[in-house]
């Protein structure tokens, strides 16, 4: 039986005719190499925010069931254009929403959950040699409704699908030409990663980089999908995410990330009563969403309550500030500071679990250069500093200097078995 393959188009691979045309050509000629392709694509390039913008309209704040039932038509034009353009040259396509699919989630709308995937009629399809096109993002909840998986949800569709069907890979096409040890553009000697583990890549992922969405890499490493992320503009190899144990050993610092997407929530006069902080999370978990570093100043035991500050991102603050809103009431807390101009900066490294200092480099590094750090957060291959966002950029570049990431400073690591030449 003939290998499969999974190939992933995100928003600029596709973002005008000619540029859906060398996608077409793209997957044809994996095809005519005698693979079984599925092919996942995103909507054309500003497509998605464009279709924001319409609803916001007619709406301040657009009922969630009716916004992904718009979201979700901008995939689906990719995919039929782009079957369009396979079938004129000779080879047989079909394109397919997510619900068509079979890629069922859970019931939160706009950052839904895949829960399941039934793909029968995807391997129908393959059996009957054609070419399937599947609309990333998106799938139908288990109340029948259309759902929109969350920003960069199209790579978390390919990844499912790689898994439910067992492909050989999972390949992911966007505009840069792979993992690299920080953002060209803020590091132009920036390295790229021929290889990284699915723990580096998760942690890379959470802390701001942008070539994979987190729950793609996740979904990845619980069902053991190989990614391989690559230029949709050039043939050379990209980085492969591969399992721990097939990588050799880490370099100390893997790469330096940033976010400059996040704000700062700070709740002043928490009540000194136990579940006053639960009660305040526990709304914006059922908000759906996600906060990142958390820091609790406790009560000085002179009658002043506690003091609560978050990071969030920018796209979840409106929800977050309505969902506080009864809580804060309920527990008499009268102030609450919102600051927009956060940023974050981290560096990530499987190395470091066996390297002490790294933390004291860090803080020494950036204190050189002026940088105050906010807040803290570490895990045991992760620290990250929230700083102010317009130091994010100089941040980037004096970390990656102080761990000598450039292309000319650090071995590159190896799958195991590849012999150095």
């Amino acid at each position: 039986m003939s290998s499969t393959i999974v190939m992933k188009f995100g928003g600029t691979s596709v973002a005008d005719a000619e540029r859906i045309k060398r996608a077409a050509q793209r997957i044809v000629r994996q095809r005519e190499s005698g693979k079984r392709v599925v092919a996942v694509l995103s909507a054309r390039g500003t497509t998605t925010d464009e279709l924001l913008a319409m609803a916001e309209e007619v709406s301040p704040v657009p009922d969630p069931r009716e916004l992904d039932m718009l979201l979700s038509t901008g995939e689906r034009i990719s995919c039929a254009l782009c079957a369009m353009a396979i079938n004129d040259l000779g080879h047989r396509a079909i394109s397919l929403t997510g619900s068509q699919a079979g890629i069922v989630t859970d019931t939160s709308h706009t950052k839904a959950r895949i829960i399941d995937v039934r793909a029968n009629r995807i391997r129908e399809a393959l059996e009957d040699d054609l070419i399937v096109l599947v609309a990333g993002f998106q799938g139908v909840s288990t109340s029948y409704d259309v759902t929109t998986l969350g920003r960069g949800g199209s790579d978390t569709t390919a990844v499912a699908l790689a898994a439910a069907i067992g492909a050989e890979v999972c390949e992911i096409y966007t505009d840069v030409a792979g993992v690299f040890t920080a953002d060209p553009r803020i590091v132009p000697t920036a390295r790229k990663l021929p290889v990284v583990s699915f723990e580096e890549m998760l942690e890379m992922a959470a802390s701001g980089a942008k070539v994979l969405q987190l729950r793609s890499v996740e979904y990845a490493r619980t069902h053991g999908v190989r990614i391989h992320c690559r230029s949709s503009f050039e043939d050379a190899p990209g980085t492969v995410v591969l399992g721990e144990d097939e990588t050799m050993e880490h370099p100390l610092i893997t790469a330096v990330t940033h976010s400059t997407e996040e704000a700062r929530i700070t709740l002043l006069g928490v009540p000194d009563r136990p579940g006053a902080a639960a009660a305040i999370f526990i709304a914006l978990a059922e908000a759906n969403c996600n906060v990142d570093t958390i820091i609790q100043n406790e009560p000085l035991g002179d009658g002043r309550d506690a003091e609560v500050s978050f990071t969030i991102s920018h796209e979840d603050l409106g929800a977050a500030e309505r969902a506080l809103e009864p809580v804060l009431a309920e527990l008499e807390i009268t102030q609450i500071d919102t600051d927009p101009e956060i940023g974050k900066v981290s560096i990530v490294g499987a190395g470091m679990r066996s390297h002490p200092g790294v933390a004291a480099k860090v803080f020494q590094t950036l204190a050189e250069r002026g940088i105050n750090i906010e807040m803290i957060s570490t895990s045991p291959i992760k620290i990250s500093c929230v700083i102010r966002s317009d130091a994010v950029s100089e941040a980037v570049q004096a970390l990656h200097e102080a761990f000598e990431l450039d292309a000319s400073a650090v071995q590159q690591e190896r799958p195991i078995g590849q012999e150095a030449r």
